[in-house]
């Protein structure tokens, strides 16, 4: 019951950051045109810094000697997801395919299992930094993939900085810097600063998932309850029971560590970002918000429930 009600904990406070963000928006205290200024700084500078800082502080290679397997693990649950989200797509209407499989694939692997790790171990846990590797190559895979969810009228070229995201590098520098033991000698005061600028990424993140979705629901229109409930029902809970069937089918050959990660990545709701790339590729924005918003309230019942489980075997 205890891991139950931290993750809950864990889980609600990242919503009501997000109603924060909304009514910020909505009682016009910051205007709407700040969040495309907020996303730039949270994503480029605000999160490599969180990521460089607990890697620097906190990963330590002999306690994780299989830490070089875990971008081939992020790799494992990518093609189950595919697999998967092939599978269920079909379930949806044929109007809203596109929509429903893409916020299927695309889960929130990066800051929901950050705040939910920071909440069950601290935020200082070495957890972090294996969360931190698994999704090393995550950002560039769904800035780069996405697009073919969508038959888009012109052609997309694919930015050259999408693929080379500043958390991409500054997780490999972090991770040599380590290595060759050269982390040590950086003056605190430098990974103090940059520790303070990563400690905004989720605070900024999710005010930006409020404030976008107060603009998304002045243009909504009908919602969707049958096609809404169909995904939550398969992203929320059959995701993650699958996966917990997986995890348990080949326990023997996983760390503790890596079968958490795998567990919080079928677990989280949908990518924050999946709505914005939508419109951008030529799809419906409007069900996919609905869908993520659906998603983000259940997963604060669904996610503390299958961390339950998952801990009756781990």
């Amino acid at each position: 019951m205890e891991l139950f009600i931290t993750t809950f904990e864990s889980v609600a406070t990242l919503l009501i950051i997000g109603i924060l963000g909304f009514l910020i928006i909505r009682k016009k205290i910051l205007s709407s045109k700040i969040l495309g200024f907020l996303s730039p700084l949270a994503l480029e500078i605000a999160l490599p810094s969180l990521v460089f800082t607990n890697i620097i502080r906190d990963f330590n290679p002999n306690e994780f000697p299989d830490w070089w397997q875990l971008p081939l693990w992020w790799g494992f649950f990518t093609v189950m997801a595919a697999g998967l989200t092939f599978v269920f797509m079909y379930i949806s209407k044929k109007n809203n395919r596109s929509e429903f499989a893409s916020s299927l694939f695309y889960q929130n692997g990066i800051f929901f299992p950050l705040a939910i790790i920071a909440g069950m171990y601290g935020s200082d846990s070495s957890y972090l930094s294996i969360l931190f590797i698994f999704t090393v190559f995550y950002p560039a895979f769904f800035f780069t993939s996405i697009r073919f969810f969508y038959k888009t009228k012109t052609e997309q070229k694919i930015n050259i900085r999408k693929i080379f995201h500043p958390v991409l590098i500054v997780t490999i520098l972090a991770i040599l810097l380590k290595l060759l033991s050269i982390g040590m000698i950086i003056p605190e005061l430098i990974i103090s600063t940059f520790s303070l600028v990563g400690g905004m990424t989720v605070p900024l993140l999710m005010i930006i998932l409020g404030g976008n979705f107060y603009i998304d629901l002045k243009k909504t229109g009908e919602i969707k309850y049958l096609e809404i409930s169909k995904f939550v029902i398969i992203k929320n809970i059959v995701f993650p029971l699958i996966f917990l069937i997986i995890i348990i089918m080949i326990k023997d050959y996983l760390s503790y560590h890596i079968a958490l990660i795998l567990m919080l990545q079928a677990a989280v709701p949908p990518v924050t970002a999946v709505p914005l790339l939508t419109e951008r590729y030529g799809g419906d924005r409007a069900i996919v918000n609905q869908f993520l918003v659906s998603s983000f309230l259940c997963s604060l019942i669904t996610i503390p429930i299958m961390i339950s489980l998952f801990s009756q075997y781990y």
